[in-house]
């Protein structure tokens, strides 16, 4: 018997994940979104992936632009998340959120644990996301202590 989407849900919900914002940019048009699903693939050469809802806007974004960058939010940053992970005023995400534009043209958060911008190089179709592997062409890491996300909210953890 397969798996009920309820179950799967629950069980997902059992891994704790950190929480990242990924943004992409085409020329002059950026967009983002929080994400999850993200993981390194390879340290020689430098490359991680992420996850990307097929009905989320910045999709076509990474599509057209080619680029992403990784943002991972540190403890406090609940907001941010709950801001770029909502439907809700989409268009209005960046308002007053400082960043920076990296070498792939991807915006980079300002204040974040660590940024990763990175260059697609492999995009694989799977089930209802798109999974997107990336050549990290550069990475900034901050200070502070990891969000974290586990049960359907907001954790930290101690000291890293």
């Amino acid at each position: 018997m397969p798996v009920l989407p309820e179950q799967f849900r629950d069980a997902l919900a059992r891994w704790a994940s950190g929480v990242t914002i990924v943004t992409a940019a085409d020329g002059e048009r950026i967009h983002g979104m929080t994400v999850s699903a993200f993981s390194s693939v390879s340290l020689d050469p430098p490359l991680v992936l992420i996850c990307a809802d097929k009905s989320s806007n910045t999709l076509g974004v990474i599509e057209a632009g080619r680029c992403f960058a990784v943002n991972v939010l540190r403890a406090g940053q609940e907001a941010l998340s709950n801001r770029f992970a909502s439907k809700k005023d989409e268009h209005r995400r960046f308002e007053d959120v400082e960043w920076s534009t990296g070498a792939t043209g991807a915006p980079l958060l300002a204040g974040v644990l660590a940024t990763l911008d990175c260059r697609v190089v492999a995009a694989h179709d799977s089930g209802d996301h798109v999974i997107y592997v990336g050549g990290v062409e550069s990475a900034e890491v901050g200070e502070g202590t990891p969000l974290v996300y586990y049960q359907a909210g907001y954790h930290t953890v101690g000291d890293a």
